[in-house]
């Protein structure tokens, strides 16, 4: 990861960290509240998109309907990104999970944006663009009444409290952001440095939860006793959505390149609106949005798609994750790339139906988020939460281990422009980084 996160004082003070809790929880609290307030007002918008303007035109929102609000919202995206000061910040396609703080002008536009691809139905997720306006937030005003502390703990702060937010508990940026820390070598407790982050991530889950956001779970029949074969089948599996994830991958630039191509932001971003609208007229609502919902679609009952129909949502879903992520739409990958492997598991389970449901969906999440995020905790942590099942977690920890020796040495889910302005139009994938290698991992760059 690209930002530079400050070794904490290994002779810190329980007072000191008693101290800095409080504003780390008040900033959990913000976050949250940011987080929400965006994530209202795209749903707001969605259902006069979906809802209330097709029931009073009498149109059906599922047919020909989805190809004008996607169009129209790409075209809307591109006129903000072109008009709006900062220009919605930088193209979600090359950025990382945290980054440097954007100049407060630019979070207009990039709120507007993410709030108009929510609402739209582009396949991309939140945490890219509600991390950087968190951080923006949270390093000018720590600025202006705690000036003594370092921009790049008020950056991590504000990403922890998003993430916490976003998947309603700490645990998660507390495996994230371990994997970061251990990157650094510094010394001191670990749990020293991660302190600050899961109280901040504490905060804004408990925020979340207290302003009635649905919790990050899903309902699947119990693993049961594990069982040895259930190794072989699971890591099989696995491999195999990997190299799905592989594929995805190494297309990403092709499809960056050619969207790119048109060089003009409206243009670019209306032709991506168009084609993803294509995209969800053929594979219907389900493989629209950021996913979240839909993955609680697709969970509820199982049983009711084949494995044909199954392949055609993940495939569906894959283009349009990497369209919308090459055509200027801000937002994050995880969670769409979260439900192209619960579709993935569910395939592998109706292909193969001795693997276990909550355990090919497993498999499923951890498949792809190993090659999307870069990053082992967090993709064990969702997998786990998608499945509801701790007694997985023993199985799952031997199974990615062959699926991160497919991925250690592969480039980064994400697009480094060339240096050089000239040749802007040939994008390629972020090659490993150094902190990379040695967290095993490092930082999603979702």
């Amino acid at each position: 990861m690209s930002l530079a996160i400050p070794d904490t004082d290994p002779n810190v003070t329980p007072k000191r960290l008693a101290v800095l809790a409080v504003p780390a929880i008040l900033i959990g609290v913000l976050s949250a509240l940011v987080l929400w307030t965006l994530e209202q007002a795209a749903d707001l918008l969605g259902g006069v998109l979906y809802k209330a303007l097709p029931g009073a035109l009498g149109v059906d929102p599922s047919g020909w309907w989805i190809i004008v609000v996607l169009t129209a919202t790409g075209l809307a995206v591109g006129i903000t990104l072109t008009l709006l000061p900062g220009h919605g910040g930088p193209d979600s396609a090359t950025t990382e999970l945290m980054g440097p703080p954007l100049p407060l002008r630019t979070l207009p536009g990039l709120a507007l944006a993410t709030i108009l691809s929510l609402a739209g139905g582009v396949s991309l997720g939140p945490e890219n663009p509600i991390i950087a306006i968190n951080a923006a937030v949270v390093v000018a005003i720590l600025a202006r009444l705690i000036p003594k502390v370092p921009v790049q703990l008020a950056i991590l702060l504000a990403g922890a409290s998003t993430i916490g937010a976003l998947f309603g508990t700490p645990v998660a940026a507390a495996l994230l952001f371990t994997g970061i820390l251990a990157a650094l070598k510094a010394g001191g407790s670990l749990w020293d440095r991660l302190f600050l982050p899961v109280a901040a991530a504490g905060a804004a889950a408990v925020t979340m939860h207290l302003l009635g956001a649905p919790p990050f779970a899903f309902d699947l029949p119990d693993y049961g006793a594990p069982q040895a074969i259930d190794f072989v089948t699971g890591s099989l599996l696995t491999c195999a959505i990997v190299l799905v994830g592989l594929v995805m991958l190494y297309a990403f630039p092709l499809v960056y390149r050619a969207m790119h191509a048109l060089r003009h932001p409206i243009l670019i971003a209306t032709v991506g609106g168009l084609i993803l609208g294509i995209l969800g007229f053929l594979g219907g609502p389900i493989t629209m949005f950021k996913g979240l919902t839909q993955m609680g679609e697709l969970l509820k009952d199982p049983g009711a798609y084949d494995a044909g129909q199954l392949a055609v949502i993940a495939g569906i879903k894959i283009l349009a994750l990497l369209i919308a992520a090459s055509a200027l739409f801000r937002g994050g990958r995880i969670f769409p790339a979260t439900f192209v492997g619960v579709a993935l598991g569910l395939l592998g389970n109706a292909l193969f139906p001795s693997i276990p449901i909550g355990l090919a969906v497993a498999c499923g999440v951890i498949g792809i988020l190993v090659v999307v995020t870069r990053d082992g905790w967090l993709a064990l942590f969702i997998a786990a939460a998608v499945a509801g099942d701790i007694t997985l977690l023993p199985m799952l920890c031997v199974i990615i281990l062959p699926a991160w020796l497919l991925v250690t040495a592969a480039p980064e889910f994400r697009i480094v422009p060339p240096a050089d302005p000239a040749t802007a139009d040939a994008p390629r994938a972020a090659p490993p980084t150094k902190q990379s290698k040695r967290a095993r991992g490092g930082a999603p760059t979702s």
